[in-house]
């Protein structure tokens, strides 16, 4: 039993970064990502938990990181940020911007981009819309565990939100550090577990998105 998805609170999903540029090993700014990603099977794990909520019609945002092609708005304060410009490979409308095969949003599925920044939470309207939406609890898929799930994770707990972290449907660049910050960082603020056990308590859930 996952405890903030059985107790009534209303859940969304997170599907984080999941894009050409970034999965893909052979055109990724971070080719060990996309080689963890691969061998972890993590698009295949998350495409289960996204039809999963779709099938009981519970809302899932996609956030991706897309760039300006000018990259007016990115600051470049940060080595990740300065290897992200540098790569070039999320400008909006390349095919290396566009969402993971399998993993494509569709049209009732919301889409919350970003153009500059580390994590999803910050500088968009994903708060305000989960707020609207009365969302209690989230299940954070993506990636990386090395920057953004911890980034997603830490100001959605002090924002308030129960976060949910299947681990099979998180990679990082490295299978030790991923490891590391599941077991020394993640599990200090999010429930820990795998996608057939989110799937199996959402499917007790109502069409309202909580569990009955």
């Amino acid at each position: 039993m996952i405890r903030s998805l059985s107790k009534g609170q209303k859940a969304a999903l997170i599907v984080n970064e999941c894009q050409v540029g970034l999965l893909e090993p052979k055109l990724s700014m971070f080719p060990a990502l996309g080689e963890q990603a691969a061998a972890r099977n993590m698009v295949a794990n998350i495409a289960e938990v996204v039809k999963a909520f779709r099938a009981r019609g519970f809302p899932i945002f996609f956030t991706p990181a897309l760039q300006r092609k000018d990259m007016a708005d990115k600051k470049i304060n940060s080595l990740i940020s300065a290897m992200s410009a540098k790569a070039g490979n999320l400008i909006e409308g390349t095919p290396e911007a566009a969402f993971s095969p399998g993993l494509e949003p569709e049209a009732d599925d919301f889409v919350i981009q970003r153009g500059s920044g580390l994590i999803a939470t910050l500088g968009t309207s994903l708060d305000l819309t989960l707020r609207r939406m009365d969302v209690e609890t989230l299940v954070v898929t993506g990636v990386s565990t090395n920057v953004a799930i911890p980034g997603i994770t830490i100001s959605a707990v002090e924002f308030g939100y129960h976060v949910v972290i299947p681990e099979d449907c998180i990679a990082g660049a490295d299978p030790d550090a991923h490891k590391t910050i599941i077991e020394h960082q993640l599990r200090m603020m999010a429930t820990i577990t795998d996608r057939q056990s989110v799937i199996a308590a959402i499917s007790g859930a109502d069409a309202g998105g909580k569990a009955a």
